[in-house]
């Protein structure tokens, strides 16, 4: 190994405790995010009001039966049949019995209001429950089988939230759960058989420090705004705190710097003359690119920045008797953030974003200030 440079080898049973911080994240951030549950519903009464599709009822269980394919197709994975199904029925009893549990005690409305069962949201704690047994069974094989699998069970949530059948708070913490329960029941699974039907171990994964911290991920966020501007002389316009969702991704040519792009789209709330909350959401679409910079703490954690521009574009505002047109622009953006590798391929990052965007009105040449705070959890290659 060259000197000065830095690797992390998990062994033993329990070498995916810091990667299980990721998961204990997700229900964290699940349970945090709840009251602002209403802006993220905005942001998809927006953009997506009338979608409708029933694909994610089968998603959920994709994962699934990928592996019981690849398992039926003689494909060697981490366990044997017996080891295989001993330890997803454990992950699948802890899951259903946490998911049961808190719809029943909870009583969480749904968004469109057709039950009480909103919390947490099963489909996706079935999805990543699967996906993580996929991941672990065969996540050996190739990068790409888990980052499939984890895909296909946040495609699932999306479309929950899509579907307004979920709030965003269900849908983080039901990930959570799936995945967590399915590290417990392979743990318990370990604890009972040992050795007896394990092929292959998957824990001896390397991290270097100096890896090229390349990453393509969800981007969610809750705006803070700086500054407000005047419509006209009668009316000032500002916003409360809003949501912000997209997707955000970089490929680094040093283990410092490279290039990437930013897409999002973001819902606030409008306030006129300092009091009046309007029922209309000021929105905004945002495609962006620029430098990206990070620098290794460790092998696991690395910091990082960046300095973008891009495009903004503004949809049509209508309140009171005021029509806003829509309107284009030039937008600049910088942040900072904190990224924690969980394994070789998945990290989540915690970052603080600055944009600053054109007056959304012609008349007035003000700049608008925004800071988003929030999470990504991203795919690294």
């Amino acid at each position: 190994m060259a000197e000065g440079r830095e690797v992390h080898r998990p062994v033993g049973r329990f070498a995916s405790l810091p990667y299980d911080l990721r998961r204990l994240a997700l229900v964290a951030g699940g349970l945090l995010i709840k009251s602002e549950d209403d802006h993220f519903r905005h942001l998809r009464n927006d953009y997506l009001p009338h979608f409708n599709r029933h694909a994610d009822d089968y998603l959920q269980y994709l994962p699934a039966a990928v592996m019981l394919g690849m398992k039926l197709g003689g494909v060697e994975g981490r366990s044997s049949w017996g080891r295989m199904l001993a330890s997803d029925a454990f992950s699948a009893l802890l899951m259903g019995s946490v998911v049961y549990s808190l719809k029943q005690s909870t009583h969480v409305m749904r968004p469109d209001g057709s039950n009480d069962h909103s919390f947490p949201l099963g489909h996706t704690a079935t999805a990543f429950m699967t996906a993580t047994m996929l991941t672990k069974e065969y996540g050996h094989k190739s990068p790409w089988i888990g980052i499939g699998a984890y895909s296909v069970a946040t495609a699932t949530g999306l479309m929950r939230m899509a579907n307004n059948k979920h709030w965003l708070s269900d849908v983080l913490t039901g990930a959570g759960i799936g995945i967590l329960s399915t590290e417990l029941g392979y743990c318990l699974a370990d604890l009972i058989f040992k050795e007896k039907g394990i092929r292959s171990f998957t824990d001896n994964e390397a991290f270097d420090r100096w890896d090229k911290p390349s990453f393509f991920g969800l981007y969610i966020g809750m705006n803070i705004p700086l500054s407000g501007y005047d419509i006209d002389e009668q009316h000032e316009f500002s916003t409360s705190s809003g949501s912000t969702a997209g997707v955000e991704g970089a490929w680094f040519f040093s283990p410092y710097i490279g290039l990437g792009g930013r897409f999002t789209v973001s819902n606030t709330a409008i306030i006129v003359n300092g009091t009046e909350a309007e029922a209309n959401t000021f929105d905004a679409v945002s495609l962006s690119g620029g430098c990206y910079f990070s620098y290794p703490l460790s092998s696991r954690f690395l910091v990082g920045s960046k300095l973008l521009g891009g495009f903004v574009h503004y949809p049509k505002l209508q309140f009171h008797d005021i029509t806003v047109p829509q309107r284009n622009g030039f937008s600049f953006g910088s942040g900072l953030s904190l990224t924690f590798r969980a394994t070789g391929h998945y990290g989540m990052k915690l970052f603080l974003d600055y944009n600053l965007m054109p007056s959304h009105s012609r008349r007035h040449a003000e700049w608008m200030n925004t800071l988003v705070a929030g999470s990504s959890f991203q795919i690294l290659f």
